[in-house]
């Protein structure tokens, strides 16, 4: 894969690194975290990273060894693309989707590895469960409270375009390299996002090409810089990324594994911000512009501020989504805005 232009990442600082010696420590830093920091070594006994240590052959046999016999969904760029997982010209997608078993997959890789010409292979958010018997397990990393999703990222060099997540993010660093390129929530508008009902993999990406930016089409990707930090992992490090940072990923070596967990601190019966931007701008942001200025103080009063007086003339009891959502109110509500939207 080429090399970015080295000035661009040499004039970023570090993402802070912490220490955690125990899941005690690793639980208080966790808690109410709002800003990325590295522990160095925090998964380096992991068997798995031992393995990678010894070869990408050795880490590859260590995971078909525990595979299950399901087909694994891989991405596949062709030659050319820098390892880039992106768009075409055209803004489809510049891959293809396959599924195959893991034992055909890692060959490919196997036999392109090293070549110039070698198309892009990425597994992409693999739930470990699912595919996997005693991974886990073997792998331990104890989160306390947490009861996060797992998921593994396995890939040829690779390069994903700068996107944020809701949940907050433990990456693990398992084989290879991976740099991170990271910018708080509110740097959005300088990564000059794509459209979010196409996209890579789901989520809004950053148009700018990290590895070659054009500051005349994308001015305001200076000043994101700017804010950036980076973080380079090696073999047993981990890095936590809190919810809705952007982060850009690179998968620097022939070979590489990323484990990470996923996992939210508010109530899995809540919804998905992202639905409901989606639903504003299909009901909202074409409206008069009148209109417009109404519905943003009626969501600031019930939705933003959420001020006692949104509720409090109303009796006890017959409040309904005004008072603080449980599961069962939430599933009422959840019923309710999927009649509405099948009308």
């Amino acid at each position: 894969m080429a090399e970015a232009d080295a000035s661009i990442f040499a004039a970023m600082p570090a993402v802070i690194e912490r220490e955690a010696g125990s899941p005690a420590a690793l639980d208080a830093l966790l808690r109410g975290a709002r800003q990325p920091f590295v522990i160095r070594g925090l998964v380096a006994d992991w068997p798995l990273v031992r393995a990678g240590l010894r070869s990408a052959g050795d880490a590859r046999a260590y995971l078909l060894a525990r595979a299950r016999n399901v087909p694994f969904a891989v991405s596949i760029g062709a030659p050319g693309e820098d390892g880039r997982i992106f768009y075409d010209a055209a803004m489809a997608v510049n891959f293809r989707m396959a599924r195959a078993p893991l034992a055909d997959i890692f060959a490919d890789m196997a036999a392109h590895e090293g070549k110039a010409d070698a198309p892009t292979l990425y597994l992409a958010s693999i739930d470990v469960p699912s595919h996997f018997d005693g991974v886990q397990d073997e792998n331990p990393l104890d989160l306390g409270p947490r009861e996060p999703l797992v998921s593994l990222w396995i890939g040829t060099p690779t390069r994903i375009a700068a996107h944020n997540d809701f949940p907050d993010n433990l990456a693990c660093c398992v084989a290879g390299r991976r740099r991170f390129t990271l910018f708080a929530p509110e740097a959005f508008r300088g990564l000059y996002l794509g459209p979010i009902d196409n996209t890579p993999a789901g989520r809004a990406v950053s148009m700018v090409d990290f590895h070659s930016p054009d500051f005349a089409a994308h001015p305001r990707f200076a000043d994101a810089l700017a804010q950036a930090q980076v973080a380079e992992l090696a073999p047993g490090d981990a890095l936590f990324i809190p919810s809705m940072w952007w982060h850009h990923v690179e998968g620097l070596a022939p070979f590489n594994i990323l484990l990470n967990y996923w996992w939210r601190d508010t109530p899995r019966f809540l919804g998905q911000p992202q639905d409901a931007l989606n639903h504003a701008i299909l009901a909202i942001r074409d409206l008069p512009d009148a209109d417009k200025v109404i519905w943003r103080d009626m969501f600031e009063h019930y939705v933003f501020a959420n001020p006692p007086e949104t509720k409090d003339h109303i009796p006890a009891g017959a409040r309904g989504v005004l008072d603080p959502l449980t599961p069962d109110t939430a599933g009422r509500l959840r019923a309710y805005l999927l009649r509405t939207l099948s009308r």
